[in-house]
């Protein structure tokens, strides 16, 4: 380390949020002696930095009590209150020195030539130089007096290239990406985390099968967090900055994580009807076998409080459909007629690259007492009917015979409905003027024959419908 400068020092210390300036401070001198001084004690204290003179060492890997008083050398910057101590540290080590206690206030490492190099509640720097240090506690501001603890570690890091599930590894960035390889010997659920407090963690885990996760924030104070359903084999976890300049302590974790209520998940396989099944989306599609052995009607429901839930539903002579939010709340429905066959249902997420727990639920639906499904035909004044919608508009005809105030209603509980009207020379159009996602028309119309659409806002809804008419005549001449 270099040499250090005379007696008198220009002393830099923490105080409060600032790095304050201590003007003139003299450090105490040795105390003369009527006897002569023996010549290696003057030898010794010769080669001293100036700036270690006088001060109490701490001992790494013990912890010191002091007290912050009025009396305490003054930040005649802020008026806060310090004090110093000197520790010896080798070469290459990373260490951690602590504040604790009832002092509110924060602790910061100096070289020997007063050089700042690290301050906080906790600082952790690697050293690279070997000799003698300055600890500085100081008071968060001219107001913190109270006792206190400083306590300093040696921190032991790991270079390995892999680690194990429930074994944490404390490592150092220096501005570059680690790759640290992570086994995995049981499907399951797994979180990993990767905290540091010098710089924006960011994780990355890539896996077989061209799995791909990254998290930058997850875990809260720019902390990452990967959580999500593996399978065994061997993954790559990169631990670097979000930006690529940061450099510090990290601390890389990987532990089992247990499922809500001790469930079982599944992401792959059969399902039939009345069966309910969880499973983790991690960014890649899963799809399911559905067997239905009989014609009717059912109800398909993805929901999840992770992910915005899709579902896509295939079947026999190009059956196609799918949904994103019928469901409400981000959740997917598809409610539909299904003929016997074997479909393939694939659940997924609306966007492809969120992850988290999902509920799949196939039931059969019965269509209340005394319904009847009637999905196109003719439509009379005042009368109100029952269809179902999947995917294609269904159309029914409506004749006047007399000028009216037609008010068309469309309402479902499975689907954002939507109403055409046009013929005659007109055309209207609604979406939701019937209250939430329900469709309501009201025109004044000249006698004759109009065509009513009634259909989904998205092609991808599907389920029951309601559909009213109700008219009343009115005072209408057609333009001339």
């Amino acid at each position: 380390m270099a040499k250090s400068s005379s007696l008198t020092l220009l002393v830099v210390a923490v105080g409060g949020a600032a790095v304050g300036y201590f003007a003139a401070q003299t450090l105490p001198s040795v105390t003369p002696s009527s006897e002569e001084p023996d010549a290696d004690t003057t030898t010794e204290q010769e080669a001293m930095p100036a700036a270690l003179q006088g001060l109490d060492y701490l001992t790494l890997g013990e912890r010191s009590r002091g007290e912050i008083t009025s009396a305490s050398e003054l930040n005649g910057k802020d008026g806060s209150r310090f004090t110093r101590y000197a520790i010896s540290l080798e070469e290459e080590a990373l260490v951690e020195v602590s504040l604790s206690g009832a002092l509110q206030g924060t602790v910061a490492l100096y070289d020997d030539q007063l050089q700042l190099l690290a301050n906080a509640e906790t600082v952790r720097h690697r050293i690279e130089e070997g000799g003698d240090y300055i600890v500085v506690v100081s008071g968060a501001d001219a107001h913190s007096y109270g006792p206190f603890n400083v306590s300093s570690r040696t921190i032991e890091l790991s270079d390995a290239d892999s680690m194990t599930v429930g074994t944490p590894v404390d490592s150092w960035l220096d501005a570059t990406e680690r790759e640290i390889t992570l086994t995995i010997e049981e499907a399951g659920m797994y979180q990993i985390e990767m905290r540091a407090d010098d710089f924006d963690a960011y994780l990355e885990l890539e896996g077989p099968n061209g799995y791909y996760r990254e998290d930058d924030d997850s875990a809260g104070n720019l902390n990452a967090r990967i959580t999500d359903f593996l399978a065994p084999g061997e993954y790559t976890l990169t631990a670097r900055s979000a930006y690529g300049d940061g450099n510090g302590l990290f601390t890389l974790a990987a532990d089992p994580r247990e499922l809500p209520d001790d469930g079982e998940l599944r992401n792959d396989g059969t399902v039939v009807p009345n069966e309910t099944l969880s499973g983790w989306f991690s960014g890649q599609d899963l799809t399911y076998d559905l067997e239905i052995d009989e014609a009717g009607m059912y109800q398909i429901d993805m929901s999840s409080s992770d992910v915005d839930a899709y579902l896509i539903l295939e079947g026999p002579n190009g059956y196609f459909r799918e949904d994103d939010d019928s469901a409400g709340n981000l959740d997917a429905r598809i409610a539909d007629f299904l003929a016997p066959g074997s479909y393939q249902l694939t659940a997924r997420t609306a966007y492809g690259t969120d992850s988290g727990l999902f509920t799949l639920a196939i039931e059969p639906r019965e269509l209340p007492n005394g319904v009847e499904l009637r999905n196109d035909g003719a439509i009379t004044p005042d009368e109100t009917l029952n269809g179902w919608y999947s995917g294609e508009a269904l159309t029914y005809q409506l004749t006047l015979e007399e000028s009216s105030l037609v008010t068309l209603t469309m309402t479902s509980n499975d689907f954002d409905t939507y109403l055409e009207l046009y013929g005659e020379g007109v055309s209207y159009t609604d979406d939701d003027s019937g209250g939430g996602t329900n469709a309501r028309l009201e025109q004044a119309l000249l006698p004759g024959t109009y065509t009513v659409s009634a259909r989904g806002f998205s092609a991808s809804g599907s389920g029951m419908f309601e559909l009213q008419v109700e008219t009343e005549p009115t005072e209408m001449q057609p333009d001339t």
